[in-house]
């Protein structure tokens, strides 16, 4: 029999925006009572950003003192000097500079609640886009038949038996790789028409049901029993709420874009205090192979998304900030020599972005050798010098407590470097 307990890995059910209108009376005439949002014990929260595509770390961060990669990049490399072609970066210690477009940053940095990590990804060299994702979300490098996610993992690790079918959240429309496994987690792609979406025929689908409960137990079709008990609960849970009138707290403001939409769902969830541990978003857009620009165009205008919402998100917290760590991915960097079509292309190393009051912050971590050809892998892109895994698991133990990185890692036997306090 399949697993009540959460998606399972084959696909489970989808919770997502469809309108009232698009799932069976039946269906919608057996949700009825649940547990209020609210009666849940506040916890440490850690959120996760997949940037999807391979964000330039080069750009992003830019090691503005080394000639080789200005010579590289002829029409992208930017300088931290005033009165050049383009906006200058953002001086941060004298070598690295933050993308101009990122200034929302740059005061999290200035107060050491944000911390960057250089020289990050994967020791596996692989440069499809497809198989590094799912090594970084499995958190398997070298693995490609894991059946779990670690952040799955770091749900089944946080040590308690879940009461919430909130535990793991997903601001997604299908369950990403990373929350796969036998552990609760939902993907809801829109709270406001937050309903489900139905595969296939339901048998019985005109019976009567005196509860959800019994819905769910007599219903002999593998729609309801392979989707999990907590899936139905959260819908039944969000129900109960007005989500469309949320106003964020602090006069935040969310850019009206997928990831400002979802970090702003995100911290609905959070005060709501349904039991939230582990939330996941990501952010596309990030394969800039052509016109990739330097102060202005599409690179720009993705930190500056990038930045915005998770500034907005921050602001939005207020009280909560002490509870919360903000962490960014990307399955891998781009080459240091631009293209001859103004973009870059697949690389290995990149950057990732710590925000919380627990992180050792103001300080970018990490080894980025000067990018002369000899240092460069395979004599075209920044080193890997920072494994994803040893960053990923100093977050998750320091914020979350989880401690036991044979099962949040398995194959992983690194040390940790220092990004949190």
């Amino acid at each position: 029999m399949t697993s009540r307990r959460g998606f399972i890995k084959a696909g489970g059910l989808a919770l997502f925006g469809i309108g009232m209108g698009g799932i069976p009376g039946f269906l919608a005439e057996a949700v009825a009572g649940t547990k209020a949002p609210g009666l849940f014990k506040r916890k440490k929260i850690m959120v996760c950003i997949f940037q999807r595509g391979a964000m330039d770390g080069l750009m992003a961060v830019t090691p503005f003192t080394d000639n080789y990669l200005k010579a590289a990049r002829p029409t992208l490399f930017m300088s931290a000097a005033k009165g050049g072609k383009t906006t200058p970066l953002i001086d941060l210690d004298g070598r690295f500079g933050l993308h101009p477009s990122m200034a929302a940053f740059e005061s999290m940095f200035r107060e050491k609640r944000m911390a960057i990590v250089h020289g990050i990804g994967s020791p596996n060299n692989t440069r499809s886009h497809f198989d590094a994702q799912d090594y970084m979300e499995s958190g398997t490098p070298f693995r490609k038949g894991t059946d779990s996610g670690w952040l799955n993992r770091a749900v089944g690790l946080l040590g308690h038996e879940a009461a919430t079918p909130f535990q793991g959240v997903s601001l997604t429309s299908s369950l990403p790789r990373s929350f796969y496994g036998d552990n609760p987690a939902v993907a809801i792609s829109n709270l406001q028409d937050f309903n489900i979406q139905l595969r296939g025929n339901v048998k019985g689908a005109n019976m009567a049901a005196k509860s959800f409960e019994d819905l769910y137990d007599t219903t002999s079709s593998g729609l309801l029993k392979e989707t999990g008990k907590e899936s139905f609960d959260a819908m039944k849970m969000l129900q109960k709420v007005d989500t469309k009138n949320y106003k964020p707290s602090n006069n935040a403001v969310y850019p009206n874009s997928a990831l400002g939409n979802s970090l702003k769902q995100i911290a609905q969830l959070i005060k709501m205090d349904v039991g939230m541990e582990v939330a996941f978003a990501e952010s596309g857009g990030w394969d800039t192979h052509f016109n990739q620009g330097a102060d202005t165009g599409i690179f720009a205008r993705n930190v500056n998304d990038l930045s915005q919402s998770m500034m907005a998100f921050w602001t939005d917290m207020g009280t909560y900030q002490d509870d919360l760590t903000v962490m960014t991915m990307t399955e891998f960097g781009r080459t240091v020599k631009q293209n001859g079509t103004g973009g870059t292309d697949h690389g290995r190393a990149s950057c990732n972005f710590i925000l919380g009051n627990g992180v050792n912050g103001g300080l970018v971590h990490g080894l980025v050798n000067p990018l002369a050809i000899e240092n460069l892998e395979d004599g075209r892109d920044l080193a890997v010098t920072t494994d994803f895994r040893s960053v990923f698991s100093e977050v998750a133990d320091k914020h979350l407590n989880i401690n036991n990185d044979k099962v949040l890692f398995p194959d992983w036997e690194g040390n940790k470097i220092g990004v949190m306090r």
